[in-house]
């Protein structure tokens, strides 16, 4: 994921706006999905993708690495989420939409398409630290060490943080089921 053309970087750094348009339409999608996850709000999510943008290309000359571009514009857009949660304590509602299942969990988490909803409602209830790292690690196949630069943790922190959110997803999920054949008529809502 973390992959980028450093020559786009290096021109957009020198301000030319057909390497930001090109950076812009390359990160744009994926930025959108990983925001729209954290805010859970439509409008919101495409707000935060624009201050993203703003603030890298201010920010462009920071960036020591331009290997690690992709990584540092999720790291931005994260503080953003953030900026907006301690503005917005009160969480907007999860679209049912999201498409958590387009590149597919590994292994046991692989999920039906008619499953995907319950699962967005289930990621959505995991504590903010939680769902950060399941969406970088799984969704958005980011390795250890860029969700560790991107939330600026340590890697034993994020192995921490994505044990205990598989852990806890894994129980909402068990808990939902055991509820839905219990009773039927909730998996109708």
């Amino acid at each position: 994921m973390g992959e980028v053309d450093t020559a786009t970087v290096q021109a957009a750094r020198r301000g030319d706006a057909d390497a930001w348009d090109a950076l812009f339409r390359t990160h744009q999608l994926p930025l959108y999905v990983f925001v729209i996850k954290m805010v859970r709000n439509e409008t919101t999510a495409l707000d935060l993708v624009q201050e993203t943008f703003i603030a890298a290309t201010k920010y462009l000359g920071s960036l020591k690495n331009d290997e690690r571009f992709v990584s540092w514009l999720f790291s931005i857009a994260r503080q953003k989420c953030a900026g907006h949660w301690r503005k917005h304590r009160e969480m907007e509602s999860l679209p049912e939409d999201l498409g958590v299942v387009e590149k597919g969990l590994p292994g046991d988490w692989l999920v039906a398409a008619e499953q995907e909803s319950q699962l967005n409602e289930q990621i959505g209830k995991l504590p903010d630290p939680h769902r950060e790292v399941i969406i970088l690690f799984f969704l958005k196949e980011f390795s250890i060490e860029e969700i560790a630069v991107i939330t600026d943790s340590r890697p034993g922190t994020v192995k921490s943080r994505l044990h205990y959110a598989k852990k806890t997803l894994r129980k909402l999920l068990e808990s939902e089921n055991e509820i839905t054949e219990r009773h039927p008529a909730r998996a109708t809502r």
